[in-house]
């Protein structure tokens, strides 16, 4: 066998090994009952933010202590504990996504990711309705 064809191969097993190394990254969302059923096992959650229950942040006495209540798509509601200051806008925020781990009563969360209502929305219906309005009146 010549020498490149065996550098080839070392290559070749080198990029596979890499590959699998880096699989373990991947991850899909979880719901709130699919994480219970993992417990102390790293997740992903996407949910909104319960409104009907208190969000807890005390930034005098406790700037890196935040809890509130979360709900995913399917209903399953959790406490969320997230240890750091809250994020801006958590109750304007059409989802949240969390990663972290499920404990027995509570998710420990360990970012925050918020997905906002766009920006562009209202300027989008302003505008349709310019262009409805300049094209009545030529």
């Amino acid at each position: 066998m010549k020498k490149t064809h065996i550098a080839l191969l070392v290559g070749i097993a080198a990029l596979i090994v890499g590959m699998l190394a880096f699989s373990a990254d991947f991850s899909t969302y979880d719901t709130v009952n699919s994480a219970r059923n993992k417990p102390g096992k790293f997740v992903h959650l996407i949910a909104k933010l319960d409104k009907s229950k208190p969000v807890e942040y005390d930034p005098i006495n406790n700037p890196n202590y935040l809890s509130f209540y979360a709900v995913d798509s399917l209903g399953g509601q959790t406490k969320v504990v997230y240890h750091n200051s809250k994020p801006a806008d958590l109750e304007k925020s059409e989802r949240i996504v969390m990663t972290g781990k499920m404990n027995a009563d509570h998710f420990e969360c360990k970012n925050i990711l918020l997905k906002c209502p766009s920006k562009y929305k209202d300027d989008k219906e302003q505008l349709q309705k310019t262009v409805v309005d300049q094209t009545t009146s030529n």
